[in-house]
């Protein structure tokens, strides 16, 4: 009890933290709300100078950071990420956000190249895969002695939205989901939280930095400026509820009210769905 008053029962608090796709957007956002928490972070991205620009800020705001370049989609990358990464904190990490992503939509299955599927997949779904198999051993063996221990996953609403025309997205968030629900009950009783991120629209520049059709593209852009949360807030939100050892965090209520109707009348809500694209793709 008075470890949970003092703050220790909390993951985000003082944390050696290790954040990918730190140099923009959410991880960034990550990055610097736990370094305003008292962590130390390792920010990692496949830009080694947006990632070092994110550690700068951290540090001259008084806080820990380094930056370190790493290709999720590369096994070997995310092996050399928890090596220096160890090196850096002295010991294992505690926290890890599997957040590096990429945006992909516009097309119909058929018509979406195998390429965008390849790219998708290759960082959005194999980039948590690599972490979480590289990670969860190292913050498995660490004990009790590090604890609280744990791992975040970016995935999206797309994984239970099922948007037509993003189709390599949604199957690449979808696996995210699942692959944290099946870390979840793997690590029931070690002591090592999972949760996984699920928000809809963030004010981020996936939609630029992404492979998305210029009239998907517009729209995604349009719901952003007038529904999107900041990245600041979604990060904090997501670091609130880990703490409290949330397997599921949608930041926001349209997020919450799709979850629940897929749930409760999944052919319903497929079929709003394919109304809906009829009206926004092209």
């Amino acid at each position: 009890m008075l470890d949970r008053l003092l703050g220790r029962s909390k993951t985000s608090r003082g944390a050696s933290a290790v954040v990918t796709g730190a140099g923009s957007g959410i991880g960034a956002a990550f990055a610097i709300e736990l370094a305003r928490r008292g962590g130390a972070v390792v920010c990692s991205d496949i830009d080694e100078r947006a990632a070092r620009a994110t550690a700068d800020a951290i540090v001259e705001h008084g806080g820990k950071a380094t930056a370190i370049r790493c290709d999720v989609s590369k096994f070997e990358d995310v092996q050399a990420l928890a090596e220096q990464s160890q090196a850096w904190f002295a010991g294992p990490p505690t926290l890890v956000i599997n957040n590096a992503g990429v945006g992909a939509g516009g097309a119909a299955i058929g018509d979406a190249s195998l390429d965008d599927w390849v790219w998708t997949l290759g960082i959005n779904l194999w980039g948590p895969i690599h972490g979480c198999h590289v990670f969860t051993p190292i913050l498995r063996n660490a004990g009790p002695a590090h604890a609280p221990r744990g791992i975040i996953n970016v995935a999206s609403a797309a994984a239970f939205g099922a948007a037509p025309g993003m189709a390599p997205y949604n199957v690449s968030k979808a696996g995210v989901l699942s692959l944290s629900e099946t870390l979840a009950a793997e690590l029931a009783g070690t002591g090592i939280k999972v949760t996984v991120l699920c928000p809809t629209f963030v004010k981020t520049n996936i939609v630029e930095s992404g492979r998305i059709s210029a009239q998907s593209g517009e729209l995604a852009n349009r719901l952003m400026r007038w529904t999107g949360f900041s990245p600041d807030k979604v990060a904090r939100i997501c670091l609130d509820a880990h703490d409290r050892g949330e397997l599921y965090c949608m930041p926001q209520l349209d997020a919450k009210i799709g979850w629940n109707i897929k749930r409760l009348a999944p052919q319903a809500y497929t079929r709003a769905a394919g109304l809906v694209s009829r009206v926004s793709l092209p």
